[in-house]
């Protein structure tokens, strides 16, 4: 069978639930580049309330915190990836490398 293409996405679980996918790992490096939130939901085109939640969902999941936020003050707060966080970003993208390579490798041997 030629011009077969496999989809599919990667997702990482851990016993108490989802804890990362595609969407999740952008989240996380918005907020790592913005410092904020709100900020990363805007660029991210969904609101605040949804990018709090899933947030929130991660953080319940994870064995660690993956992102601190900081309330306002003189210093206007801001929002923080933790190094926990900063791992498992890291761990998504090399696997989801793997997970494209083998996709794309098992699709020639069909």
């Amino acid at each position: 069978m030629k011009n077969l293409i496999i989809k599919g996405h990667l997702s990482i679980e851990n016993e108490k639930g989802h804890l990362m996918g595609m969407g999740k790992k952008q989240l996380l490096e918005k907020i790592k580049e913005t410092g904020s939130i709100k900020a990363a939901a805007t660029e991210m085109q969904i609101s605040y309330r949804h990018a709090w939640e899933m947030i929130k969902k991660m953080n319940a999941i994870s064995d660690a915190p993956l992102v601190i936020k900081n309330t306002g003050g003189s210093s206007g707060g801001g929002t923080v990836v933790t190094e926990e966080g900063e791992k498992l970003i890291a761990c998504y993208i090399k696997l989801n490398a793997a997970f494209e390579e083998f996709k794309e490798q098992i699709c020639k041997t069909i």
